[in-house]
């Protein structure tokens, strides 16, 4: 469940359409992880308490029939989406007017403090609350009926804003750097499902909750670390050192998850700091470790598995057999006057891909297409360069993506042995199609 939830991808916002880039990071994962983060909401102690409560007020107990629980329940839950859903496009709208400055790593340091302060809240430190005389006017807002059931939901996420701040500004903060409209409906719509889904089965089937307990500060926990490892996955894109030691090798993985289990075993999440001076330590290594534990394997699984020695060397010798010429495998320069010089002299076709840190297709063709043996092997005759866009001001980037015409990120730029682009892919495409589009240029 714990990498299950930190899975969340990063992705390139400089793409043609909004929908597009959520597509990218892949609406299904976006809409799965902010159900979950919406439904471990509802069982913190701000929301569990108060769901058969607030199902009362609104008079799902008190329905004449199933249907009418269920319509009052839905219309509760409604509301919530409503809410939600406005306030993360909004958030996404106006994210994309800083859309230069959130490739300033500074900025990035900014986002990362920000995961970390609602970590903190989630700890304990502090609590993000409204001022009581507005908590005590909107806990008087609904009522009886469609309509306040409705009005309810709407503001039903503020009342729990101690527990649901930190989560929704971590979240939000992740929507406004992605700059996505369409993933601010996935977010907020999720969420808010998420979070009214108890409230919605209890009021439709009248059902008895469990009692709350220690579990529901557990829960919080789990969220602070999970919000500590987003700050340091942002950390790692204004400071790829972060990420250096991470290898998607079998042993690393199984090192790092073992870390993050040991460190929840130890008491990261169960361990509460008003047990003693034991517990309290018990849960800030416990916290520690799974935090590091998490945060590599995360970063593990994002970089590529590298094709083996062996891998590359079988599919050499299928081009030999063929008859044609083998080539060492494709490495990347990232010197573009160097590729260039190398290109010109030896006659060689020639490979341009930019990429940034930020830009999640371009970790993809990293990780699934340059890494294949098949585009190691039969690739090798291309030159390659990388042209790094993190930084987008940098003089030297300004001039290549000029030069090479680059409108947004992922481009990479096919060219022949002329000099002349023969074909350009923007966005991410496997190893088959990649070769496919190799083979015919001379």
């Amino acid at each position: 469940m714990l990498f299950a939830v930190l899975l969340i991808p990063s992705a390139s916002f400089a793409q043609d359409s909004e929908f597009s880039a959520a597509l990218e990071v892949g609406v299904g994962k976006a809409a799965l992880v902010s159900f979950v983060a919406g439904f471990l909401t509802s069982l913190t102690p701000c929301v569990y308490p108060m769901i058969a409560i607030t199902v009362s007020v609104f008079g799902a107990k008190q329905a004449k029939s199933r249907a009418e629980a269920m319509m009052l329940s839905t219309a509760f839950v409604m509301g919530m989406v409503v809410l939600f859903t406005a306030m993360f496009v909004i958030v996404s709208l106006t994210g994309g007017v800083f859309g230069s400055i959130l490739q300033n790593k500074w900025v990035i340091v900014g986002i990362a403090v920000v995961f970390i302060a609602m970590a903190a809240s989630m700890f304990g430190a502090f609590e993000l609350t409204l001022p009581d005389s507005m908590m005590q006017r909107l806990s008087g807002m609904g009522g009886v009926g469609y309509g306040g059931a409705f009005t309810l939901g709407l503001v039903s996420g503020l009342v729990a804003a101690p527990c649901s701040g930190p989560v929704l500004i971590s979240m939000m903060a992740a929507v406004a750097s992605k700059q996505s409209a369409a993933l601010g409906i996935t977010f907020g719509l999720s969420y808010a499902v998420g979070l009214g889904m108890l409230f919605w089965f209890v009021g439709t089937f009248a059902a008895a909750l469990p009692k709350g307990g220690k579990w529901m500060v557990w829960v919080k926990s789990f969220f602070g670390i999970v919000m500590l490892v987003l700050a340091f996955y942002y950390l790692k894109n204004a400071f790829p050192v972060l990420a250096d030691s991470a290898k998607h090798e079998t042993a690393f993985l199984a090192i790092a998850g073992g870390i993050a289990v040991f460190g929840l075993a130890l008491g990261a999440v169960h361990k509460n700091w008003d047990e003693g001076a034991v517990a309290r330590v018990r849960k800030g290594v416990g916290i520690l470790a799974a935090v590091t534990g998490s945060f590599l394997f995360l970063a593990a699984i994002e970089k590529p598995k590298a094709a083996t020695a062996e891998e590359i060397k079988a599919e050499q010798d299928k081009l030999a057999a063929k008859g044609e010429k083998v080539w060492p495998a494709l490495e990347f320069g990232h010197d573009e006057e160097k590729g260039v010089a190398a290109a010109t002299s030896e006659k060689r076709p020639m490979i341009v891909d930019f990429g940034a840190d930020w830009c999640g297709a371009c970790k993809e063709l990293e990780k699934h297409t340059f890494s294949d043996a098949k585009v190691k092997a039969n690739a090798g005759r291309f030159v390659g360069v990388k042209v790094d866009a993190t930084n987008e001001e940098d003089p030297k980037v300004v001039a290549l993506t000029k030069k090479y015409n680059v409108k947004g990120l992922p481009t990479v730029v096919i060219l022949d042995s002329q000099g002349k682009e023969v074909k350009r892919f923007t966005e991410f495409v496997d190893a088959e199609k990649f070769l496919a589009a190799l083979e015919p240029v001379q």
